[in-house]
């Protein structure tokens, strides 16, 4: 039961918690931008370079056999991913960028100061007595 018990501890922390929540959004960020890639992106860029379709580039080194499908080597594959980790690792570096700048202007913006503590304003209110 104990182990039980520590195991509950351990995935209730706040940074387990964060970190399936990042997981989670990030799966959901990387289907969208490899629908941007895909559907957006790569047609007009396979247009510019003739047509090419990137992910149906492929080097035949076997072809296909009535028992057999054909070995390929699918660069094009690899290109399309390519470009997909480009673009995801690009978005995440202007959020990223945008957090830093947020963040450095809250930390230069001026702090108002603090409050004098109880001691500070008694010996204020003696000293002001005293110079009555």
């Amino acid at each position: 039961m104990k182990l039980l018990d520590e195991f509950k501890a351990f995935a209730m922390r706040g940074n387990v918690v964060d970190l399936a929540v990042g997981i989670i959004i990030g799966a959901a960020f990387g289907k969208i931008v490899s629908s941007v890639v895909a559907d957006l992106i790569m047609p007009p860029i396979g247009l510019l370079v003739g047509g090419v379709n990137f992910t149906d580039l492929k080097i035949v080194m076997k072809a296909a056999t009535e028992t057999a499908p054909a070995v390929t080597l699918n660069y094009g594959n690899f290109i399309q991913v390519v470009f997909d980790f480009v673009i995801v690792a690009f978005s995440v570096f202007l959020v990223i960028k945008a957090m830093n700048a947020a963040k450095k202007k809250e930390e230069a913006a001026p702090a108002a100061p603090p409050a004098p503590s109880k001691e500070e304003t008694l010996l204020a209110e003696i000293r002001d007595l005293l110079k009555k």
